[in-house]
């Protein structure tokens, strides 16, 4: 699946990393995704959910055997907008 395509999908469910982030304290918060916003995607890590903002954040998904890494920046639209500004 090419990264666009990927961009443009559901992200409730799956494993995701933050792996950079304008805040040290997100870097390394690895959970799952178990709601998204426009700007936020809340993570649930062992059992308490994080906010953690888009706009500052870099993100690697893991999806099956496969993982995506995607910046904020490109997902900071509403779930269901997504799939018409992402190209």
């Amino acid at each position: 699946m090419k990264s666009g395509d990927f961009r443009r999908r559901e992200f409730i469910g799956l494993e995701v990393e933050v792996l950079d982030s304008t805040c040290a304290s997100f870097i390394g918060l690895i959970g799952k995704v178990v709601d998204e916003t426009r700007n936020t995607i809340k993570v649930d890590v062992g059992g308490s959910e994080k906010v953690v903002p888009k706009d500052c954040c870099e993100f690697l998904f893991h999806e099956g055997t496969g993982e995506h890494r995607v910046s904020g920046k490109d997902i900071r639209f509403r779930p269901e907008d997504r799939i018409k500004k992402v190209r």
